[in-house]
């Protein structure tokens, strides 16, 4: 199935372009909202790894400084 931007398509009729050509510039825009999309989960994802390896080694350079300063 197909995936469309309605809003588009329907400004382009509007605008008087013919339906096929509405039709393929509709879905060349959906098409690029979905990559768009798929990039943004992904660096999301990546973000939240990130995010716990950073935590990971704050902890372990944390350890060693509180026993040197006999706080652990």
């Amino acid at each position: 199935m197909t995936v469309m931007n309605k809003q588009l398509y329907a400004a382009l009729i509007e605008a008087g372009v013919p339906e096929d050509k509405a039709s393929a510039a509709a879905e060349s825009v959906a098409d690029y909202q979905k990559d768009i999309n798929d990039i943004k989960t992904d660096l999301l994802t990546k973000i939240s790894i990130l995010d716990v390896k950073l935590n990971i080694l704050i902890v372990i350079a944390i350890i060693p400084a509180a026993k040197a300063l006999n706080l652990w």
